[in-house]
């Protein structure tokens, strides 16, 4: 169900400051991201940045004791670090190094190409509902998205907001039809109208559409809501695999 906003009239009156093409740096060019220039909403430049800052830094604070007792199960669990660092495509296209903890073994990334054929999801993304690659702590970090505390760090940061689009890896951005792009056009998040609507049980033409309402509709209000829905969605665990 469309979400409804005043965001056109809004932008009519925002001030004038642009994300362009001309912005990105040479290595977003070579990704094959182009779109036109896009309005920043005040709300964009200033509280929600406030929001993500005080959020994300009480969050922090708050889960540290669970930090240790998880990096300490993911190293009895399995050889190799406890966090996992990865290469993500942001805003405007910029890459940035992402955090979380790993879930799963360290060769996941070269068994991919054998797991190919058994992707369960639409599109560009992968997707296993029972992944030989993930440990047996990373199924349960997966399962509460413990796995995702990380991304606080990416908050503060700026590489990321409470609230966006999921960052994508590289090569799923190569594969974007046009209409995806415009999930770029805004700080990738930590959760997201995707996430509590049912993530990994949402086809990719569903998931991408969600991510074009957030964008076009951007507010304070709708991030509230989606922060709230959050809670809900993290409990029950549907579609977290």
């Amino acid at each position: 169900m469309p979400i409804q906003s005043n965001r056109a009239r809004r932008l009519a009156s925002t001030h004038k400051k642009v994300l362009g093409a001309e912005r990105l740096a040479g290595g977003d060019l070579a990704s094959g991201l182009t779109r036109t220039p896009r309005v920043l909403l005040p709300y964009e430049t200033t509280l929600k940045r406030l929001l993500d800052l005080v959020l994300a830094s009480l969050g922090l604070v708050a889960t540290l004791p669970l930090w240790l007792l998880i990096v300490i199960a993911i190293r009895r669990d399995s050889p190799g670090p406890a966090i996992f660092v990865q290469e993500r495509v942001g805003l405007a296209g910029r890459r940035f190094r992402f955090y979380k903890f790993r879930s799963m073994h360290t060769d996941a990334e070269t068994r991919l190409l054998d797991l190919r054929e058994n992707n369960e999801v639409s599109g560009p993304v992968f997707k296993m509902r029972s992944d030989p690659r993930v440990t047996r702590m990373g199924q349960i970090l997966r399962r509460t998205s413990l796995d995702e505390l990380p991304q606080l760090i990416n908050i503060l940061k700026g590489d990321m907001s409470l609230v966006g689009p999921r960052p994508p890896l590289p090569r799923e951005v190569e594969q974007y039809r046009p209409g995806d792009m415009v999930r770029l056009s805004v700080k990738p998040g930590l959760t997201c109208l995707w996430q509590v609507s049912g993530r990994s049980m949402v086809s990719f033409d569903e998931w991408m559409e969600f991510d074009r309402q957030y964008v076009h509709n951007l507010s304070f209000w709708l991030d509230v809501r989606i922060l709230f829905r959050t809670i809900g969605a993290v409990l029950n665990m549907r579609g977290a695999y």
